[in-house]
Order: structure tokens, then sequence, then C-alpha cells
């Protein structure tokens, strides 16, 4: 690989390992003084109108229809829903490194979701799903999540959302380049706004300068950033290399989280980052670490 090529993919790739693994600490932060629809609302609508602007002024064209439909829903079922949710969970008082490790069992549902697609699914790989169960039914059988089943209900909601998202999104046309990430942005904060009004969401006094900090970086990192970056692997990587993020987010969030968010995890919970983060790399690397043997032909069985 040239160099051109693989500085793009380094730098995509410390994105989504560092910035969207701080993600979940910086929710933590903003939640305390931002109703939860209302701060995702605000992050996801003010990173759309940013790059959509960019993208109009530097000449690119509105998508078509079809395209810019489908980049809308993609956006639901991703940031509305699947980030959306998190958010509230936080609220909640869901420890961030938890929401992580929770979080980290996406490429597991999104590969029960490409086995109803079609998409032939190996051994190996249910087994990796079967283990990454066993280490939720862990993490919710003792300690921050076992006090708040709402909070633990609502980020498997939104997993499942981002994983069906995402293997739907890879399956219909969508806008070509950073046109797709500003339309799913837009989408998805309208959609937050809305649900954030219709919820009676209020601000009772003006966030803290640490909650509109933590705005700011989620806009700008997290999601200007970190989902330009998802959508520049899934396009030029392998879907292994792209979900791989996913390993790394939990260890990032955990340790932001204990080391300087107060956060607290027990054995029982350390046990359960540890069962889910083998299922999906099992999942996402099965594939590379255990190759398919071919058959052998006529000519290697005569020897």
């Amino acid at each position: 690989m040239q160099v051109k090529q693989l500085l793009p993919l380094i730098g995509a790739l410390f994105a989504l390992y560092i910035i969207w693994g701080s993600t979940y600490f910086a929710i933590s932060i903003g939640v305390e003084s931002w109703p939860p629809m209302m701060m995702a609302g605000v992050r996801f609508l003010s990173a759309g109108v940013l790059l959509m602007a960019y993208l109009l002024l530097t000449g690119h064209k509105l998508p078509a229809r079809r395209p810019l439909l489908n980049a809308a829903l993609i956006g639901v079922l991703l940031l509305a829903i699947g980030n959306g949710f998190v958010t509230i969970a936080e609220h909640q008082r869901v420890a961030s490194g938890i929401a992580a490790v929770m979080v980290a069992t996406v490429p597991l549902f999104a590969l029960c979701f490409s086995y109803l697609f079609g998409i032939k699914t190996r051994k190996l790989e249910w087994l990796g799903i079967a283990i990454g169960l066993a280490g939720i039914v862990l993490l919710n059988s003792g300690g921050n999540l076992s006090g708040n089943p709402w909070g633990a209900i609502l980020i498997l909601i939104g997993s499942l959302s981002w994983a069906f998202g995402s293997v739907y999104g890879s399956r219909i046309e969508l806008p070509s380049g950073m046109m797709a990430g500003a339309v799913e942005m837009l989408a998805a904060g309208i959609v937050l706004m809305c649900g954030s009004v219709l919820s009676g969401e209020r601000l009772t006094q003006m966030p803290t300068l640490s909650g509109f900090l933590a705005v700011a970086y989620l806009a700008v990192f997290g999601s200007l950033i970190a989902i330009n970056a998802y959508m520049y692997l899934i396009r030029n990587v392998s879907p292994a290399v792209a979900t791989s993020y996913a390993y790394v987010n939990p260890v990032v969030a955990v340790l932001l989280g204990t080391h300087f968010g107060g956060e607290s995890l027990s054995s029982l919970e350390w046990l359960a980052l540890g069962v889910i983060i083998f299922a999906v790399v099992l999942v996402t690397l099965g594939k590379t670490l255990f190759p398919v043997r071919a058959p052998a032909t006529s000519c290697e069985l005569e020897k």
C-alpha cells in the first residue's frame, strides 16, 4: 500500500479508535447540564449544517431524491436511534464505560442481520455471537446495569438499530463522498430535536461551560471527523477493519471513565468486558485468523 493511501487509513482508524472511544465520556459530561435528546440534536444538527454548507459552497450538488432519502433513513437508524438512545441512557446514569461495552456488541448484531440478507455466516462467527451474548448476560447480572434495566434496554435497542442501519446502508444507494454524512447528520438532528420538543425537554438553566465544550467536541470530532472517517473506511477497507473500532472503543471509554469520571467497574463487569471484546474479535477477525481451507484438487489428492 502506498504512503498516500496509508496515511488516510491510519488517520481514519485513529479517529474511530480514540475519538469515538472518547465520545462516551464527552456525552456523560454533556448530559449533566443538557437534556439528552436536545444535546444529541444540537450535536448532529450543527455538524450537519456546517458540513452541508461547506459542500454546497465548494461546488457539490444535492443528491438525487432516492439516495437522499436513503441517507436520511440511515441517519435516523444510526445516529438518531443508535447514538440518541445511548445519550438518553447516559443521562439516566449509565456509566460511559458500561455504555461503550454494550455498544461493542454492534458487530455481533450486524452479523445476524447480514445472515437475514443472505450473507453466509460461518460456525466460528456464530460461536462469537454466542460468546458475546454470554458477555451481555454477565454485564447485566450485577453492578451498574442491574439497577438500571431501562438504560440497558435503551442501549440494546440503539445497538440493534446501528447494526441494522450499517448492514442495510451497505446494500442501498447513498450519496457519494461526505454528502452522505451531511444528510445523515441533518436528518438525525431534525428527528432528535422533534423528539426533544415532543417529550417536553426544557433547559431549566444555561448549560455549563463544560456542557458547551462537550457538545462542541461531539459535533466537531465525534461527528464531522469520526463519522466521515467511518464512511471512508467502509468504502475502502474490509468490514473487519472498518468495524474493528468496536473492540477498541470500550477500552478507551472505560479508561477515561475510571480515571477522569470517577466511574468504577466491578470484577464481574471487567470479566464481561473481556468476554465481549473476545467475541467481537472472533467475529470481525475470524476470517483472517482462521481462513477456510480450499478443497484439495485432484493433483493434491494423488500426492
